[in-house]
């Protein structure tokens, strides 16, 4: 399913053949505002791809936090047998060290997963602490000391403390 852009070259009226828009412009289009969130059955392509990760990540850790302690109590033998090399029992290493690294990898993975999704969907996050340009006059910031500007003027609620 190609893409095509239309004649003024305007990326933002992208169609697909069947005369419908594509993924990304859709999810521009939505008004979060207005839109009605189900966590079961999503609105829009990003809510949906989203879940996706975070279903599969929520399957993935069940299966590394819960596997070896469900492993245990069915298969005891081989579970509490020692290790040849590290002499640790089975069980014990996957739950001391399986596990906190499991949920390294997860969040490495989740990370990962989560900026593809970014990307495919157009979305920008702030790198390095910046943050975007607001215009703000000085009327409107709100004093931190109590209520006095630094010109010595009252703030919005009108009073000057000491």
């Amino acid at each position: 399913m190609s893409n095509t852009n239309s004649d003024d070259g305007d990326s933002s009226t992208e169609t697909v053949p069947d005369g419908g828009v594509t993924d990304v412009e859709r999810e521009r289009q939505m008004d979060y505002l207005e839109t009605e969130i189900n966590l079961l059955k999503p609105a829009t392509p990003f809510m949906r791809d989203h879940l996706k990760v975070i279903w599969t990540g929520a399957i993935i850790w069940v299966f590394t936090t819960f596997g070896p302690i469900t492993l245990t109590r069915i298969a005891p033998d081989v579970m509490t047998s020692t290790m040849p090399i590290l002499g640790f029992p089975l069980h014990y290493f996957l739950i001391a060290i399986g596990g906190p690294g499991a949920a390294l990898l997860l969040s490495v993975w989740y990370a990962r997963k989560r900026d593809q999704i970014d990307e495919k969907y157009g979305i920008e996050q702030p790198v390095g602490g910046e943050m975007p340009e607001t215009e703000q006059r000085d009327e409107d910031v709100a004093a931190t000391d109590g209520g006095v500007r630094d010109d010595g003027t009252p703030g919005e609620d009108g009073g000057v403390s000491e």
